[in-house]
């Protein structure tokens, strides 16, 4: 099982722990939504519930529940500046398609 963050998503997620005084990591999920299905779900990790598995990418700890874990195995998470807005991108080989506005996605 493995999440890549690149180096500009690693950095950006490092910049944001250090302030964020007790979180042990990031903590990445999915949740039912959309109009494929699932939406990615980011998020401080302030610990490692007994449910979660612990891995870890270029220094960083990810924490994700491991029901979660079998539609994010093989996750890669870049972060993008578009102009103005910047944000976390993902590119999940497990996704099967994506909605048009690219917030969700399905599996098989």
């Amino acid at each position: 099982m493995a999440i890549d963050l690149t180096e500009k998503a690693a950095s950006r997620v490092r910049d944001h722990l250090a302030r964020h005084a007790g979180a042990v990591g990031l903590r990445l999920g999915v949740r039912k939504t959309g109009c494929s299905g699932w939406a990615y779900t980011v998020d401080f990790a302030d610990g490692v519930g007994a449910d979660d598995v612990l891995l870890e990418s270029k220094g960083v700890k990810i924490v994700v529940a491991s029901d979660s874990l079998p539609m994010l195995d093989g996750l890669r998470v870049d972060y993008v500046r578009e102009g103005l807005n910047e944000k976390f991108s993902f590119e999940n080989p497990n996704a099967t398609g994506e909605c048009g506005c690219g917030e969700s996605f399905s599996v098989q």
